[in-house]
């Protein structure tokens, strides 16, 4: 359902997740409409600096010195990683969202940002952090779940957010806010605006899973959040 919310804005941080040039560059690592995913992710990093608000940027840098190949994890022929290879370019922040200076930066070996030692006291205690960023189903979810677990709220910026393709951006953003306890839901421009310390109307769960949806109605259901 739709509800008023106001963010507190000393108690809130923007975590952009993996906006990376491996997602608009590699074939198999592409993200589906990536470019307006990342125009919206750049008006809402921009409301959040304009308005004061904390903004910690996570990066995958997948570095096999400090994590060495897990059980079947996939390598390049050479052993290096098959993915968010730090020796190579295609893991710079794209330059849309790119952290402006003094702004922190996590990377991360994992899906969760979470899952990165020191992440917990790096972020330490906000009672929001609004979350976008790609893939959807992936390391924006593992944040999320691990987010909620701690008592953390999240706000999804669901236009800000990408995945292989427009409907597993929306399948993955829906199956989150289905389980999304003490969150909400709400597009970049209301984003924008909640971090102006305006009060806007957003999407809030209420009881359990109250979302569900078929093949041929995905988009109405996205759109409904």
């Amino acid at each position: 359902m739709h509800s008023p919310l106001t963010l507190p804005l000393t108690r809130t941080t923007v975590l952009p997740i993996d906006m990376q040039e491996e997602h608009r560059r590699d074939p198999r690592y592409l993200v589906d409409g990536y470019d307006h995913v990342l125009a919206n992710a750049a008006q809402v990093i921009g409301a959040a600096r304009h308005g004061g608000v904390r903004v910690l940027h996570a990066g995958f840098r997948r570095d096999f010195d400090k994590v060495p190949p897990r059980p079947f994890e996939p390598t390049e022929s050479e052993g290096t990683p098959a993915f968010s290879d730090p020796d190579t370019p295609d893991i710079a922040f794209c330059p849309e969202v790119a952290p402006a200076p003094g702004e922190t930066i996590l990377w991360k070996n994992d899906l969760s940002c979470f899952a990165e030692d020191g992440f917990d006291d790096l972020l330490g205690r906000p009672e929001w952090v609004v979350i976008f960023g790609v893939w959807a189903e992936a390391c924006v979810a593992a944040t999320v779940r691990d987010a909620v677990a701690r008592g953390i709220r999240v706000l999804l910026v669901k236009d800000a957010i990408g995945s292989g393709t427009v409907e597993m951006a929306q399948t993955g953003l829906i199956n989150l806010a289905n389980r999304l306890y003490g969150g909400a839901v709400c597009d970049a421009e209301t984003a924008c605006a909640l971090l102006a310390g305006e009060p806007r109307e957003v999407w809030q769960l209420v009881g359990s899973a109250p979302l569900r949806y078929r093949a041929n109605d995905i988009g109405a259901v996205f759109d409904g959040l």
